[in-house]
């Protein structure tokens, strides 16, 4: 039976709350988004008290309010961050409740505003939310992340078409990366997180002591640590409540080793950053540090993104995603991390996750660091795949093992 779109609407949100952020019997929910998903933002709220959520609370930003603050707000506002909206997320993680992003933000959003004020409020967000950030960065708590279009993010995508058109085709193309079509979406997100998984098992059974990265404009080498471990789309807190943090998601993750990254990359899509885009860049790197950062778009947010605090200028993430994946196959540039990484290989700068280390999640800050992992306040994904990326794994005796070939796994 053909779902109509009102079906697909139902199916999205339901799919947020019980496979996302899997929804407990009274467990307070948190749902960051703006003013443009509100509909859809009403219907998440509907599902997660039909799923038994306790409290449900809608934090609500708008792209004009939000363009308005930096633009006009003062130096001392800029350089602040509000004590109650960080108690707000602190909160949630003390009640082990769990946190939805829905996503319809404007690709250019912070577009000619000045960078250094973009990165003054990012540097005392990042501070400001630690505590969130490292319960979210360990798994301690559920989170997740969706979208749903915008008019300005579809107009992005698609210059030629009507608002309304647009929108509308947006719609589509994010019901089909979710799998909410013909079938039983969540039976289809179950099938694929076990493929993942798979994937993942491989990877840890064969215990790669380094990575090498070849495609044009890219020749890397990265070497993971010691307690690396390699994750699948699924996560689980540690009341061992399973959720999925990014949806959708075509990638296994791991960390590099912060100090053994070497040569240089190009990215292949480009990088939406505080509003704004990033593109044509090549990073260098020596003994793990960016020691050379150029971009033919964006070159001074770049160079801000480096200096947002030592970490910055370190990688947290390696991810690996087939070319063939099915966001990759639409052929659609989405201008959004969320669905443009799960189109690619991909690397994070900044922080990486404790939870790709054996036993990481109870390591302290200083036991994460001794085990070779990045610490950070930002992290932010970009993505290097393509067609033409061959990926080797290295073992610890210097067997050389093919892992990707013309951008498709080779096992």
């Amino acid at each position: 039976m053909t779902m109509t779109f009102q079906d697909k609407l139902e199916a999205y949100a339901a799919l947020a709350v019980e496979v996302g952020v899997n929804i407990q019997k009274g467990q307070y929910l948190l749902v960051n988004t703006n003013t443009e998903a509100l509909p859809f933002a009403r219907l998440v709220v509907k599902k997660a008290y039909e799923a038994g959520a306790g409290r449900v609370h809608v934090q609500l930003t708008d792209d004009v309010m939000t363009r308005a603050f930096y633009e006009h707000a003062s130096d001392a506002e800029i350089e602040r961050y509000p004590e109650w909206s960080a108690a707000q997320r602190n909160e949630i993680v003390e009640r082990g409740g769990a946190l939805l992003w829905i996503d319809a933000d404007n690709p250019d959003l912070l577009s000619g505003i000045d960078v250094n004020r973009i990165s003054a409020q990012q540097k005392v967000a990042g501070q400001a939310l630690t505590k969130y950030r490292a319960a979210a960065m360990k798994d301690d708590i559920a989170w997740s992340i969706v979208a749903v279009p915008s008019k300005d993010w579809a107009a992005k995508i698609y210059p030629d078409l009507s608002a309304e058109a647009g929108v509308t085709a947006l719609w589509e193309a994010i019901f089909s990366t979710v799998r909410i079509g013909e079938g039983d979406a969540v039976q289809k997100w179950r099938d694929h997180l076990l493929n993942l998984e798979q994937r993942a098992n491989i990877l840890n059974e064969k215990k790669y002591h380094k990575l090498h990265y070849k495609a044009p404009g890219t020749d890397l080498t990265i070497e993971l640590p010691p307690l690396h471990q390699w994750l699948a789309a699924s996560s689980t807190t540690p009341q061992q409540v399973s959720f999925v943090a990014n949806m959708p998601t075509e990638e296994v993750y791991t960390l590099p080793l912060k100090t053994g990254v070497n040569g240089y990359v190009s990215n292949t899509k480009p990088l939406v950053y505080q509003g704004n885009i990033i593109d044509k860049f090549t990073l260098t790197f020596e003994d793990g540090k960016i020691v050379k950062a150029q971009a033919g778009v964006g070159q001074d947010l770049l160079q801000q993104l480096m200096q947002v605090d030592e970490g910055s200028r370190y990688l947290g993430e390696v991810a690996l995603v087939p070319h063939e994946s099915p966001i990759s196959a639409s052929e659609i540039l989405f201008f959004n991390t969320l669905f443009d990484e799960n189109a690619s290989n991909h690397l994070a700068i900044g922080e990486a996750y404790p939870t790709c280390l054996e036993g990481g999640r109870d390591f302290t800050d200083e036991e994460i660091a001794t085990a070779g992992a990045n610490i950070s306040i930002t992290h932010e994904d970009f993505m290097i795949g393509s067609a033409e990326m061959d990926i080797d794994g290295i073992l610890k005796d210097g067997t050389v093992e093919p892992i990707f070939r013309k951008g498709n796994w080779a096992f």
